[in-house]
């Protein structure tokens, strides 16, 4: 009893954690936008979406060391799925979102591209060392062409206030601040809800696409939600779309890598096939400039939960 009691407790000060540090990272992201003038949709993509993806690789890296790499494999895809479906659902029930930008085209079909990859290797069940290479050299190549893009003046933005002080020496500190406590967080929220599902008998591969995975998104949800709230749609959207793409070229590629190639489990089939439905449906959502509305995002949120339940168990017997 007294260790449940000490788990609530790690998940309770880990999401207040991921909310005060999705806070300082949002803040300082914007305002360096502004000092660079750059979008908000590149720094939301790149900046933003690298810092709430840094517990997903610390999940990867560790799971690897530790010779579980379906937990690394089912952190991503499961991650995928909740960012998509859980937090961009989650903005548009609570009526967080604002019109969002031209480059918005070009990184949802990023990815698309990143979840193919992920399909190809999931069928061939392996992530090879150069199948890493190759991944973490495509993402590289692409955040330098999306940062030569935004100096081009390409692309079309407007910079959103924010109360932080316009100075580089503050913003960047704002950020490296509010990325530690995401990943302190982050950590501290997966191990107090492992410890709940352990307690309760939940599966290795179950606790890797629901408890890790959820775990690992709550960092994406609390930049989502309180960027969209302030109306910073730009870093909103680029944050979701920036951290599926850095969980499946960045994570999966530098696990491979680290493991000098990972297996994938043929179970993965299936969840490979949700992780391209989900993020066909909101790529698809965005290109075609549909808007996101409460009655959508109440739809994306159960299915959300009707795709934890059915990992769960707890529908054996419809199914």
């Amino acid at each position: 009893m007294d260790e449940v009691v000490v788990d609530v407790g790690f998940v309770l000060i880990g999401f207040a954690l991921l909310m005060f540090g999705g806070e300082a990272l949002v803040q300082g992201a914007t305002r360096i936008s502004q000092i660079l003038s750059v979008s908000p949709l590149v720094v939301g993509f790149t900046v933003v979406a690298i810092g709430t993806s840094l517990p997903e690789l610390a999940v990867a890296i560790e799971a690897i060391d530790s010779g579980v790499p379906n937990i690394a494999v089912g952190g991503v895809l499961g991650s995928n799925v909740a960012n998509v479906m859980l937090v961009l659902g989650a903005a548009a029930v609570l009526g967080a979102k604002s019109d969002v930008e031209k480059g918005v085209n070009r990184d949802a079909m990023a990815v698309m591209v990143a979840t193919l990859f992920m399909a190809i290797f999931v069928y061939f069940g392996e992530v090879p060392l150069l199948g890493g290479v190759v991944m973490l050299t495509c993402l590289i190549i692409y955040y330098y062409y999306t940062y030569t893009v935004a100096i081009s003046a390409e692309d079309e933005y407007e910079f959103e206030d924010s109360w932080l002080p316009n100075k580089m020496s503050i913003a960047i500190p704002f950020c490296v601040i509010g990325g530690g406590m995401i990943w302190y967080g982050a950590e501290l929220l997966v191990i107090g809800s492992t410890g709940i599902a352990e307690t309760f008998g939940v599966s290795e591969a179950v606790i890797g696409l629901t408890v890790v995975a959820l775990g690992t998104s709550l960092p994406e949800l609390a930049v989502t939600l309180v960027a969209g709230i302030r109306g910073q749609g730009g870093v909103a959207v680029g944050n979701v779309l920036g951290s599926n793409v850095m969980n499946i070229m960045g994570i999966i590629g530098i696990a491979s890598i680290v493991g000098s190639g990972i297996p994938v489990d043929v179970e993965f089939q299936r969840d490979i096939l949700v992780v391209m439905a989900t993020s066909g449906f909101v790529v698809w959502m965005l290109i075609s400039g549909k808007e996101f509305t409460k009655n959508i995002g109440t739809m994306m949120i159960i299915t959300y939960l009707f795709y934890m339940t059915y990992l769960g168990g707890f529908l054996d017997g419809l199914f």
